[in-house]
């Protein structure tokens, strides 16, 4: 079985994997990057990219595989962008499982179904959180689960008002420490959403698991921070820091630590190009990048890429950045990057 440790670099490794094989986002032709990793302040130098270690299976056979939760038994659900599906994976590996189709899922070039995270009470309420594209709106749903896992319910819409696009959708669900889910949204391909206060597009959303409204948000409404550009991942420290990786447009992805009502630049600012909102954490170029999957494990992040298609390793201390930087690329692993 898994233990806490593991299974986050597992899920961070996993992610990597997985953005060998999906879109993560989308972006212009871009220019010759140096590979350098850079933050407002760096605390040392870039190391060279590493060979990995030993490599372990756990399953194969998936088809655009997305969101990724562990249960606690160590077995995993996971979604497939392009078919709805559901599937299982023993703590050991194995041959993935059908649960079921989530009825009413969109697919684009970006969408289709994509974050999952369960419940803290899975065991009891066998329950799942997953962010769905459709029509009018993407949305975030309940599922109950069965408890053969042959089945899958919807039980309730938590959230929806999510504008929908062919691209930018985010989706990246996690259940933090304060008991709250936490969602990373997309500004659906239109800039100006992640600034417009009244759009749930290019934010970081926090509701309650029954879909309603913490009273601690800034905004009083489900809006906890404002001005990013398409968010792949999100994970916590030790500490309570909040930590989201998003994709910028030709210049620089990003790593952020969140805080309550802040406003993180996007459109006037990509990384460190502009002076508006709060500064990254950490930037690195788009080629060596684009951020999907993050966990935090061991004082580090640990950042899947699809275009650098590698894992990277951030080491942090709460909100701040230390030591080198350095990535590990996988040799199996082609060399070409998405549109972003």
């Amino acid at each position: 079985m898994f233990n806490a440790t593991r299974a986050a670099v597992v899920a961070a490794a996993a992610m990597a994997t997985m953005a060998v094989l999906v879109t993560a986002g989308c972006r212009g032709p871009a220019p010759s990057p140096s590979g350098e990793v850079r933050t407002p302040d760096p605390p040392g130098a870039a190391v060279p990219a590493s060979e990995p270690g030993e490599l372990t299976e756990l399953t194969t056979g998936l088809e655009a595989p997305w969101g990724l939760t562990f249960l606690p038994d160590g077995s995993a659900l996971l979604t497939e962008r392009l078919t709805a599906r559901i599937l299982r994976v023993p703590a050991d590996g194995g041959p993935a499982e059908e649960v079921g189709v989530v009825p009413d899922v969109e697919t684009s070039s970006e969408g289709g179904l994509l974050g999952l995270v369960a419940s803290p009470d899975f065991a009891t309420d066998r329950t799942v959180f997953a962010y769905a594209s459709g029509s009018p709106t993407n949305r975030v749903i309940a599922l109950e689960i069965g408890h053969d896992f042959d089945s899958l319910t919807v039980a309730r819409v938590l959230l929806d008002g999510i504008e929908t696009a062919d691209r930018h959708h985010g989706g990246r669900l996690r259940i933090g420490p304060d008991g709250n889910l936490w969602i990373g949204t997309g500004d659906a391909f239109l800039p100006e959403n992640a600034a417009d206060d009244g759009s749930l597009n290019g934010k970081i959303l926090r509701i309650a698991l029954d879909g309603s409204t913490p009273e601690a948000n800034p905004s009083g409404t489900a809006v906890y921070s404002s001005g990013h550009r398409n968010v792949q991942g999100i994970t916590f420290g030790p500490d309570g820091t909040m930590y989201a990786s998003e994709l910028g447009h030709r210049t620089w992805d990003e790593v952020n630590v969140l805080r309550p009502g802040a406003d993180y630049g996007w459109p006037e600012t990509e990384g460190v190009a502009g002076d508006t909102g709060e500064p990254p954490l950490f930037t690195v170029h788009p080629d060596d990048a684009s951020p999907s999957g993050i966990a935090y494990a061991e004082g580090s992040l640990w950042m899947g890429a699809l275009g650098g298609q590698r894992l990277w390793q951030l080491p942090v201390d709460g909100p701040d950045a230390t030591g080198a930087r350095s990535s590990t690329t996988p040799a199996s692993t082609a060399a070409s990057g998405p549109s972003r």
